[in-house]
């Protein structure tokens, strides 16, 4: 793996916006069905609040997959959501996700540390905390914390479900991959992450701010920034795509993926 250089991670978000503009409504489509489907899993008793977080890494192939469509000039299919489910993958991606539930439990409960506990009761609990509790609590400050302790695991997650996809990797090899080949490319993914909060804040405030000046009605700023956002995070969903290649090449498996 060749160390990238800094500019590569803007390379990543121009790249997700190129994939995206050759099938934007097909790519619109698929993301819409993959938070339907979310919807659908999160009525689920008991389970509907586990397995949304469990089945990241298996709906995460499929846009992955999709990208992969594009490129070959393929078309895209809301059907690309059942690409996770393929075996043996399957089973690995689950074991992915167990992991991804356990390191974002151990985020959010580790900001205790900080505020005592209230972003855990925010997160954790079905009861809202009254506000004067929020504000008198450094939960800002504990947010802030747990996303920094969530840094090495989501370092470790970044290229974990494609490697266990496409390079049939186990669980345990394509983490320890991923957290280096993210470690080595430090620069570019910060560049990368610089870049999408700048389009993800600014974009939608500048945009939001002269509806309004033009408008000024709330609901005709919502009828604009609503279509805006799904926009900008199916985009952000079509740059994973190029930062998985700019490390490891081109999948040699292809072909969309069936159930079997």
């Amino acid at each position: 793996m060749e160390k990238l250089p800094a500019n590569a991670g803007w390379l990543w978000v121009k790249q997700g916006f190129a994939l995206f503009r050759k099938q934007p409504a097909e790519m619109a489509t698929l993301f819409l069905a993959y938070m339907f489907l979310m919807l659908i899993i999160g009525i689920v008793p008991l389970l509907g609040q586990i397995l949304p977080m469990v089945l990241v890494p298996v709906f995460s192939m499929a846009f992955m997959q999709a990208c992969t469509n594009i490129e070959q000039g393929k078309k895209v299919y809301p059907n690309l959501l059942l690409t996770g489910f393929r075996k043996p993958a399957f089973a690995s991606l689950l074991k992915l996700g167990v992991l991804y539930l356990v390191a974002a439990v151990v985020a959010v409960a580790a900001s205790a540390l900080i505020d005592g506990g209230v972003f855990w009761q925010v997160m954790s609990s079905d009861k809202a905390l009254d506000r004067e509790t929020i504000r008198n609590s450094n939960m800002s400050l504990g947010m802030m914390f747990s996303a920094a302790v969530y840094i090495p695991a989501a370092m470790a997650f970044w290229y974990a479900a494609p490697l266990i996809f496409w390079q049939k990797m186990g669980v345990g090899k394509a983490v320890f991959y991923s957290f280096f080949a993210v470690k080595r490319a430090g620069s570019a993914f910060l560049v990368y992450g610089l870049s999408w909060m700048l389009i993800g804040v600014l974009l939608p405030a500048l945009v939001s701010s002269l509806i309004a000046m033009l408008f000024a009605k709330s609901f005709v700023v919502m009828l604009i920034l609503l279509p805006l956002s799904l926009m900008l995070t199916v985009v952000m969903y079509c740059s994973f795509y190029p930062t998985y290649t700019a490390v490891f090449g081109r999948p040699d498996s292809t072909t969309p993926a069936r159930l079997s």
